[in-house]
């Protein structure tokens, strides 16, 4: 599962980490507190490489409308290649979409929910699928859409949450955008234990409202 995250990186930067075209619509940043349905930055293949906005949560073609069906902002790894929705972005439209980290949630025995943020050493390159969409009233007003990919949480995780988004890590970034041929399915995988790192968050996080840099910042204890 991945319902929130922060990404801090600046754009030209962001474009010279991933040797990507960016374009001219990039959401601002830094943004410490991305939710679902808002533009994101992603990393895509279509002759060259693409730092460009895509519309977190995905929309099937046959959406007549963004809430014709459930909000699709992630794909479990295990039945991608299987489900109406996802099985053709998967093979031909697979994206990175560049994070500091991302929020999952715990709740304590009186229900109360705590965040947390996990991040790596470094920028993280999370594996999404695309597709572009518009609605029957208006066909050449596209949306590029996204979601991204999950797994079962590895040991760490598993403190947290029992699902986690799939990392691909830099020596891999081609073969997920179909650069280097097929064979990506095998990075559909959790990332190895040491790869990343948690720590819990101010629930000021629990409001998709809230802002700033204080959101990803440890909690005094």
């Amino acid at each position: 599962m991945c319902g929130r995250f922060a990404i801090t990186l600046p754009t030209d930067t962001m474009a010279q980490l991933f040797d990507a075209q960016p374009a001219n619509n990039l959401p601002d940043v830094p943004n410490y507190n991305v939710c679902p349905t808002t533009q994101i930055h992603a990393v895509m293949q279509d002759g060259t490489r693409r730092l460009t906005s895509m519309r977190w949560g995905f929309l099937p073609h046959w959406y007549k409308a963004p809430n014709d069906g459930p909000l699709l902002i992630n794909a479990r790894a295990e039945t991608i290649a299987e489900k109406p929705a996802f099985r053709a972005a998967c093979r031909a439209r697979r994206c990175l979409v560049p994070i500091s980290g991302f929020y999952e949630w715990t709740k304590d025995p009186e229900g109360k929910r705590w965040p947390w943020y996990i991040h790596g050493a470094s920028t993280l390159a999370l594996a999404g699928v695309w597709q572009d969409w518009s609605s029957p009233e208006a066909p050449d007003d596209t949306v590029r859409t996204c979601a991204l990919v999950t797994v079962g949480a590895n040991e760490m995780m598993s403190q947290v949450h029992h699902r986690m988004p799939v990392v691909v890590a830099p020596e891999n970034w081609g073969l997920w955008l179909g650069e280097e041929g097929h064979g990506a399915a095998p990075l559909m995988r959790a990332a190895p234990e040491d790869a990343l790192s948690f720590y819990r968050v101010d629930p000021a996080v629990n409001s998709n409202r809230a802002e700033g840099p204080e959101l990803m910042e440890p909690l005094a204890t």
